[in-house]
Formats: C-alpha cells, structure tokens, sequence
C-alpha cells in the first residue's frame, strides 16, 4: 500500500521512541501519557468549513495518522494503546493512508464517547494529557493537562533522528525534487505567473496545498523579497529589461515528515540578468561549502556568522560592496542584504523543534537553530541576498552608504532575491549527509 518502509526501520524506531518516553515519564512523575492528534479547525466562526487536520507532532512521532480525534494511550510496560472514535460524519472523510506499515504495531480501540478511553488506564494513578488546547476529557488534574516539563522532554526526543526518521526525510526531498524539476522546466519554457508554477509543483509531487508542510513560496522578480511570499500572481509578469527571476521555497512530506528546499532561477539575457546569474551561482557555492562545514560539535550559531563571511566576500567580488568584506559584516551591512537565520531544525515540523532553546546573540534575532551541531541532528541550510528597501534604504541613507555600489543595487531589485536551500542530516564521523543534492544537484542559476 503505497509508501514501502524498509524492513525494520519503523519497528526500532518505535523501540527507541519507547524507551525515551519511560525515561521522560518517570523523570516527571507520571505513568502514562494521552496524546491528542487533534482536530479540523474552523476556517472562520460564520460558518461550518474546516481546515485540513494538521496531527499534532507528538502524536505524529509514534504513527503516521491523520484522522481527528484519535488518541495514542503510551503506558510504559504496556505498549502503546491507539483509540480511534467511531465516526458519523458524512460530510468529510479521512485523508487515504499512503502506507498502512504502522497499524499492527499498534493494539486499537474503538469508541463512540471520549470518557469511554478512561477504563484502559486503569491503575495509572499520574497520567498527561497533551493535545493542542483543551483539558483531558474524563477529567483529571489540571497540572497533568498539557505539562510544559514534560512536553519540552518529550520534544527533545525528536531533536535526534532515528534512521526510519531519516528515511522519511530522504523521500520528502525525493517528492519534493520532482516538484522543482517540474517548475524548473515550466520557468524555463516560458510559464510567466507564480499562480500556474505553483499549481505545476502541486501536479508533480502529487500533493495538494493541505499535504505541504508550508505554503509554496512562488516569487518571481521583486517578490522575491518578501521572504515569505504566498500572494501568487496571476497574471503575466515578464520581468524587467528582459530578464526574470524566479525564487521557488517548496516542500514535500512523507509519513509526515517533512522537505524544505529552495531554488532560483533566471532567464533572459543583459548586464543585469548575467550579474544576477553570478549572484545565483555563487550564493549556490557558498552554500555548499556551508553544509560541508556542518560538523559535529560546531555552534550552528558560528556556521550563521560564517555565512555573513562569506556572503561579504561574494558581493564584494561582485562589486555590489565597495570596502572590504569584514568591514561590511562588522557595520551590519550584509544583515541588510540577509536579515534571516542560515536555517532551522527539519523533522515533523517545517521549524522542528529542540534546536533553539536558547537565545541567539542579539545581532541575529531570526536564528531559528542554536543548538551544537551534534549526530542526528536533521536541518536546513539556506542562506540569501535580497533587495529589500525597508531593510537597504537606511543603509543608503546612513553612515555606511559608501560601502555599497547603489547602482548595482538598484539594477538588481527589480529581480528580487536569491535563496538556496538544502535539507541535511548529520552523522558521526562522516561528512554531512545532504537529502537534496542527489536528486537536485543544482541549486540555480541560468534557465
């Protein structure tokens, strides 16, 4: 049925993920644990539409089901108990599984009432409740619904990924591979709105809007620096002066795991489609030498501050800076051209947690991983140059403006940005294990 797990992976995965919730129950006085998947949200309170259930990812890091209202009941020594609801619902059904590979490991329970999943912990004196909102509905003590102790525990055993964790990793990026390939090529044949290279992406990876693990970024040209774009265009944009950008931030999931990648591309030809390309292309190397510097043991705060380095150095061979690269870093400069984080954590969520529990330095308020590069550790690499005036207009106004060729810069805005980004998996002893360049070895450039 669909998605084929290799043999065993899943089974250890559930061990050790066993093993990790003992330690964490015990540690925090409780003999088991109710996690909640959740349930549709309303799109608005005027009427009766729902959003798509998005499971909750505690629930999610034992079984792949995305059907609301289910519960897993973790009792450590008992093994894990899936109670399912009978449903009435003939409106809407849940989502078909991709792969029913979970489903034995789990000894099920079908109820019709929520108070009804109260008789199978029975003997359990101290038990959590962990949902999204909401108290545990046969009624227990306030301090066990939704403990913040024990969820920051239990979010820390999803910072290290299991080898079936990666797995899922690795055939995200597969999924969403094809859907870059397919825009791609729709670019460079002349698609001309971010409305059908969005819908060009969906197609190829065969996963619609509410199976992303975000929204398609689809910016061409000066959408590009609105870093989270997601208002496409419908109508012809054929850029400026001949020449067009297009920056594609888009993902996949696998058994709910999810891929985070992000190419750029130009087309059309003149002074400042070539300089862009040469932006494009260098931002691409200096992203990979990034990764290949992703090693165990390394601040991925220090990786950050490399990468305001080395993005120094590239524009000012480019001529986009005019004094010295460690001068432009030192004054903020390059903060203006890259105001976000180098990356974040990957796994069930897009921004996976456990890998910024402490603050970044104050000069980095955007760094979503501050964590000590360590085996396990699955995140993203992507760092970026833009054009964005709210950020570049007090440089040019302020003490600094002389380090930057505002001619350059004004002849690249109308195209944007650039952005490149990879998924990433550390291992020990072995050079970083990047999940996107096999199946997208480029990261952009020339259509």
């Amino acid at each position: 049925m669909g998605v084929i797990v290799p043999e065993g992976l899943y089974e250890a995965h559930l061990q050790a993920l066993g093993e990790g919730y003992a330690e964490a129950l015990a540690a925090h006085g409780f003999d088991a644990v109710v996690l909640h998947v959740g349930v549709a949200r309303p799109r608005s309170v005027y009427d009766d539409q729902r959003w798509s259930l998005r499971p909750m990812p505690h629930f999610q890091h034992w079984l792949p089901l995305v059907e609301p209202g289910a519960l897993l009941l973790v009792r450590p020594g008992n093994g894990p108990t899936l109670v399912r609801h009978r449903t009435r619902d003939f409106w809407e059904q849940a989502p078909v599984l991709e792969s029913d590979h979970f489903l034995a490991q789990f000894p099920t329970v079908w109820v019709d009432e929520p108070s009804e999943v109260r008789e199978h912990f029975a003997g359990a004196s101290r038990v959590a409740y962990l949902a999204e909102e909401g108290a545990s509905p046969w009624g227990g003590p306030a301090e066990a619904d939704n403990p913040s102790a024990l969820r920051e525990a239990l979010d820390a055993l999803r910072v290290h990924k299991t080898p079936y964790e990666q797995w899922c990793l690795r055939e995200a990026n597969q999924r969403a591979s094809a859907g870059h390939d397919a825009v791609r090529s729709a670019f460079e044949g002349g698609a001309s709105t971010e409305f059908e290279l969005h819908l060009a992406f969906l197609q190829a990876t065969a996963q619609d809007d509410p199976e992303t693990p975000y929204k398609n970024i689809v910016a061409l040209g000066r959408n590009a620096a609105t870093l989270h774009h997601v208002s496409y265009g419908k109508r012809p944009d054929e850029g400026a002066g001949g020449a067009q950008a297009l920056l594609l931030d888009a993902g996949a999931t696998c058994l709910g795991y999810c891929a985070d990648i992000t190419r750029t591309w130009v087309r059309g030809r003149g002074a400042a489609a070539d300089l862009f390309t040469a932006l494009v292309e260098g931002v691409d190397a200096m992203q990979q030498a990034l990764c290949a510097q992703a090693a165990v043991g390394r601040p991925y705060e220090a990786l950050h501050d490399e990468s305001h380095a080395r993005l120094g150095a590239l524009l000012s061979t480019l001529g986009v800076l005019r004094g010295g690269a460690e001068e432009a870093v030192a004054a903020g400069v390059t903060r203006a051209f890259y105001p976000h984080g180098l990356g974040h954590s990957l796994g069930l969520q897009c921004h996976d947690v456990g890998c910024a529990t402490v603050k970044p330095r104050a000069d980095n308020p955007f760094l979503r991983n501050t964590s000590v590069i360590a085996p396990g550790q699955s995140f993203t690499v992507e760092p970026g140059v833009y054009f964005i005036e709210s950020l570049l207009g007090p440089v040019r106004e302020g003490p600094h403006r002389a380090l930057v060729d505002w001619a350059l810069v004004d002849a690249l805005t109308p195209l944007g940005g650039v952005r490149i980004e990879d998924d990433v998996v550390v291992r020990e002893g072995a050079p970083v294990d990047n999940l996107t360049r096999p199946a997208l070895p480029r990261g952009g450039g020339r259509v």
